[in-house]
């Protein structure tokens, strides 16, 4: 049973190194959407911006139209009063030129007070402007080298993903089945060896009977909190193997 689950320990060496890759490439991603959502912003802050400002252009244009036109009657009345002798129709019109020119003055006070608005929203479009050219030119960079290496991470995800395929054709199909759907699940090692009476994967302490089972290796031992399939990592079986240089290297640091 061992020496079928040494060619899946093969596969899950490759399948852990997959989902690292996969990993790192969903952080680089994830910058990349950053990157894209601060410009998409920025423009989205400058599209804003200019059309608050033509709305602005817009009001301020209505509002000297209506400067001139108050001007124009108040012209018109004035050449009036002049011509007038009767006192009630030269109070009435007195009356009627006061109350169009306080309406200038408001007019020219608001307009003013547009003018000077649209000054401002000028100059933070403007602040906008250089900070969206900025970005543009600093994320740049970035992005080439973030495409770089998501190029990099592809081109090895495709390596190790024909080197896997090559071990599945010769994999045990049976216990290769369960360990995709594990490891489907899991997205972890789902194959462990059992340590001082416990498993690897969830830390949590087994039985004496689950112990002998994995040290025989005559058949699958999972473990019954987690699901893992458990081995015996002294075994002979699993001489050669990614696990068995990882013992080693153990045993040494220990010694």
């Amino acid at each position: 049973m061992l020496l079928a689950l040494k060619r899946i320990l093969e596969i899950q060496e490759l399948d852990m190194k997959m989902l690292r890759l996969m990993k790192v490439k969903k952080e680089r991603l994830s910058e990349l959407e950053h990157i894209a959502a601060l410009r998409r912003d920025l423009k989205k802050q400058k599209s804003e911006k200019e059309t608050e400002i033509q709305e602005l252009t817009k009001t301020i244009f209505f509002q000297e139209t209506k400067i001139s036109e108050i001007k124009e009657k108040l012209k018109k009345l004035e050449a009036k009063q002049s011509s007038i002798k009767k006192v009630e129709e030269f109070n009435a019109l007195t009356q009627e030129m006061s109350s169009l020119e306080r309406e200038r003055v408001s007019t020219e006070q608001m307009t003013s007070d547009l003018i000077d608005k649209k000054n401002s929203e000028e100059e933070i479009l403007e602040k906008i402007k250089q900070s969206l050219i900025s970005s543009e030119e600093s994320s740049k960079n970035l992005e080439t080298e973030i495409l770089n290496n998501i190029a990099l991470i592809n081109k090895e995800g495709k390596e190790l993903k024909s080197q896997r395929d090559i071990l599945a054709q010769a994999a045990d199909p049976e216990i290769f089945k369960i360990y995709e759907k594990l490891i489907r699940n899991k997205k972890d090692n789902v194959i462990v060896p059992m340590e001082n009476r416990t498993c690897s994967g969830c830390h949590i302490a087994l039985t004496a009977q689950h112990e002998n089972a994995v040290r025989k290796g005559q058949r699958l031992v999972f473990c019954e909190h987690c699901s893992r399939i458990l081995y015996w990592q002294e075994s002979e079986d699993l001489e050669g193997s990614a696990v068995a240089t990882k013992r080693r290297r153990k045993k040494s640091t220990t010694a």
